[in-house]
């Protein structure tokens, strides 16, 4: 798990120097939930909203999220991805699938299933009530 970690960590380097790999799963997160509040987000991730601030200061003034107005509540704001922010996951995305594609290429059907399975459950458990 720790190489996993640190392969993703310097995957993310390459696709945009600027960014971490923090930056890259709250643009994650934003792209999933369609927008959230920041307060959302630490909440999230269980992380200080000092914390969380700093993160999405440096995404704003990257241009990669922006703030609206909350149409259900004016006094909110959602965090969203700007056109270049989706552009930027869309480009990490088609990478990270080229290197799966590599890396599995030589795999047999059967290993790939139960790899698959394996993904499967992991997720499953990661998600479940005791996750938080």
């Amino acid at each position: 798990m720790t190489v996993f970690a640190r392969r993703a960590r310097a995957s993310a380097g390459r696709m945009h120097p600027e960014l971490s790999l923090v930056s890259y799963t709250l643009l994650g997160h934003l792209e999933e939930s369609g927008g959230c509040r920041a307060t959302d987000l630490a909440a999230h991730y269980v992380l200080d909203k000092s914390t969380v601030s700093r993160q999405v200061a440096a995404l704003e003034r990257t241009g990669l999220i922006e703030r609206r107005q909350d149409p259900a509540d004016h006094r909110v704001q959602v965090l969203r991805l700007t056109p270049a922010g989706q552009e930027i996951l869309d480009r990490v995305t088609r990478s990270r699938r080229a290197v799966f594609r590599e890396r599995l290429t030589d795999w047999p059907e059967e290993d790939l299933k139960r790899f698959a399975g394996y993904l499967e459950r992991y997720n499953a458990a990661a998600s479940g009530p005791a996750a938080g």
